[in-house]
């Protein structure tokens, strides 16, 4: 049953793994935040508020991956009935939805300096609001419904109408006249941004990939317990 549900390399993965990584994590978190906080020069138009940025940036992106994934996860579920599917968009949502909440949270304390106020009915800011809305709806499917495989079904069609609201957030800053600045870190460009600021962001980029990796796993492991122990409790 676990092998069928996930490679068996990450349920293979005992405590002690883990802790390696952990300790690894708050090696790369120190060093980030080293970085962030002292060594990198405060912005000349932002002055510190600017280190906001060591945060809210990683947390944004990392929101935006999770729910992607949960999307191409909740299509694979439908489609091709992939059993360990449902069980990976499940581990990932609550890791989407914490960083989401950072993210506008951290949004707000950078735009009362930036800005003049907490919030704003920005494009922007407005998406992901709907993004933290669609990662409730979807933790809380799982959470009323008992029923497994009318959950899995109803937390799939949010997961795949939530994807729709992705490229409405990567691109409001460039369909519409918007507070919130434009990237300044694209796949497609160099990075506007000067490379004092670029390596601590780099480096804290790093370290919460890696924290929502280790939660990742270990919500993965214990979703695929719980569900062996549903089924066996059903099958008596």
């Amino acid at each position: 049953m676990l092998k069928s549900l996930f490679p068996n390399k990450i349920l293979s993965l005992t405590n002690a793994k883990i802790n390696v990584l952990v300790a690894f994590l708050i090696a790369v978190l120190i060093i980030g935040l080293l970085y962030s906080l002292i060594i990198s020069p405060a912005d000349y138009i932002q002055g510190d508020s600017v280190r906001i940025m060591y945060v809210h940036v990683p947390a944004s992106f990392i929101a935006l991956v999770c729910f992607g994934l949960i999307g191409v996860a909740s299509i694979c579920n439908l489609v091709f009935k992939i059993k360990f599917m449902p069980l990976l968009a499940k581990s990932l949502a609550p890791i989407g939805c914490t960083f989401t909440l950072i993210s506008i949270v951290t949004g707000s304390l950078w735009g009362k300096p930036t800005w003049g106020t907490w919030w704003v009915w920005d494009a922007r800011l407005t998406s992901m609001l709907v993004l933290l809305i669609f990662y409730i709806t979807y933790i809380l499917t799982w959470k009323v419904i008992d029923n497994f495989e009318k959950a899995n079904k109803i937390s799939s069609i949010i997961g795949i109408l939530g994807s729709f609201n992705l490229p409405v957030i990567k691109y409001s800053v460039d369909w519409w006249n918007t507070l919130h600045q434009p990237s300044s870190i694209t796949l497609t460009s160099m990075p506007t941004i000067h490379h004092t600021m670029l390596i601590p962001l780099v480096i804290m980029f790093l370290g919460m990939i890696m924290y929502s990796v280790i939660i990742f796993l270990i919500r993965y492991k214990t979703e695929v317990i719980k569900l062996k122990i549903n089924k066996k409790k059903n099958f008596k």
